[in-house]
């Protein structure tokens, strides 16, 4: 976990949505399609943070579906006001935070959670869309053994390893900045060689000039971090549109 994963900025607006429970886990969840679901892994920022309940509540309007975000980091927060302010990093514990928050910490809850919305809510079709930290996690739910999901997409994805770009077998979609200390130029080439061969739908979509964290964290005053925000929303729309159906 690196530097770039912890900077951001904090979007205006009222989340519309309610606080509930998915598989007995503090969750925001938003919309009210019962037939179609989203299944977000929140970032850093952890379940509360207003950009991720915003777009929540997007995707929620403009698929046309019931938006799920569960809290994946054990009723924890990092202090808002110390994530954005660079020069208070040294009080957080990064590395502390996330040794409490690991893949097989974390992994067993969220398939609880896909779980619920598939065989307790009964969803016929389910989405799951991972911002950093939640993009290795919605590669795992789409494996080919797993597949609790019909389709993926995930925005600057951190900790994604080989075995999991080369198991998945849902539909995949990508949003990759130029800018990545995490979702490297490696993991980049690797997904764009693997991914079109394992015979599942599959968008690659770059964001030249744009740096990790743009799609959750971008700063909304500055036109080139905006654009690149809406336009990231706009096709994650679009795809979930396409491959998520009543």
């Amino acid at each position: 976990m690196s530097s770039c994963c912890l900077k951001g900025f904090r979007w205006t607006g009222t989340p519309t949505g309610q606080e509930t429970t998915l598989a007995g886990i503090n969750t925001y969840q938003t919309g009210t399609n019962p037939q179609i679901a989203i299944l977000i892994i929140h970032d850093l920022y952890g379940w509360k943070f207003n950009n991720t309940r915003i777009l929540a509540d997007q995707l929620a309007e403009e698929v046309g579906a019931t938006v799920y975000v569960p809290d994946f980091f054990g009723g924890e927060s990092l202090p808002l006001e110390i994530l954005q302010d660079e020069k208070r990093w040294a009080e957080v514990d990064i590395p502390g935070f996330m040794s409490k928050n690991t893949k097989t910490i974390r992994e067993p809850e969220i398939f609880a959670c896909a779980r619920s919305l598939r065989f307790e809510h009964k969803y016929g079709s389910i989405g799951a869309l991972g911002f950093c930290f939640g993009g290795w996690g919605v590669f795992r739910l789409g494996a080919k053994d797993v597949a609790l999901v019909d389709c993926i997409s995930t925005a600057h994805p951190t900790f994604l390893e080989e075995t999991e770009i080369r198991e998945v077998g849902v539909p995949v979609q990508i949003l990759a900045p130029e800018y990545d200390e995490q979702f490297t130029e490696e993991l980049k080439t690797l997904c764009n060689a693997v991914i079109p061969g394992l015979g599942v739908g599959y968008d690659y979509q770059f964001f030249p000039g744009l740096r990790h964290g743009f799609a959750t964290r971008g700063d909304d005053r500055e036109e080139g971090e905006r654009a690149g925000m809406e336009r990231a929303k706009e096709v994650v729309v679009l795809w979930f549109k396409l491959w998520l159906r009543e």
